[in-house]
């Protein structure tokens, strides 16, 4: 195990972020979550480098962020993540913001808002109680679904456990959760350009 998986990553609260923004020397801020997240609410001035694509590549990413970089997620967890990620590839000077967008949220610090999509982590509960619900239902006239629930079941436990979650990546992939600027030449052009807040 590397030295970024064994310790927690380095933090910033809400509060300390604001008053860098209020002072003009805003760190660079990459949310991790999805477009569709994104678009829905976000920090101004962040960039929107959804997990997967920043996982995928890390290591040219790390080739545009050489000054302090904070990411963020809903919580916290994605933006972990993120974190263990980019600090594989010898990216300094990273920190988590604690609590995510909704400890921002929280301070009631201006955000920036478009248009209403339900986040992942609700998707992930609709999908997965819809699929037990379904699964527990049919097994009335199909004993062996029951397996199913089972199975979603596990895969909760083990998303918890592990801090990750398949079921989550996988909906973050359909085109609800995308954006046309979720590939990376635009996010690239965007952190060489000083330009964020697209979604």
């Amino acid at each position: 195990m590397s030295t970024s998986e064994t310790t927690s990553p380095a933090t910033l609260d809400a509060t300390t972020l604001r008053e860098l923004i209020a002072a003009g020397r805003p760190p660079r801020l990459l949310d991790v979550r999805t477009p569709a997240e994104f678009e829905t609410s976000h920090i101004p001035g962040a960039y929107n480098v959804p997990l997967d694509l920043l996982k995928e590549h890390r290591e040219e990413l790390r080739n545009h962020l050489d000054e302090d970089v904070v990411l963020i997620c809903r919580s916290g967890a994605r933006a972990t993540q993120a974190e263990q990620a980019l600090a594989g590839v010898g990216l300094p000077n990273l920190k988590v913001l604690n609590g995510g967008m909704l400890a921002w949220q929280a301070t009631n610090a201006p955000i920036k808002q478009g248009r209403q999509r339900w986040d992942l982590e609700r998707q992930v509960r609709l999908v997965a109680g819809s699929i037990v619900l379904a699964s527990v239902l049919g097994s009335v006239f199909v004993p062996g679904l029951k397996w199913v629930a089972g199975f979603i079941g596990a895969g909760l436990t083990f998303a918890a456990v592990t801090n990750t979650c398949a079921m989550g990546m996988l909906l973050g992939k359909l085109p609800y959760n995308r954006g046309a600027s979720c590939d990376l030449d635009t996010i690239v052009g965007q952190l060489r350009d000083g330009t964020g807040e697209r979604a």
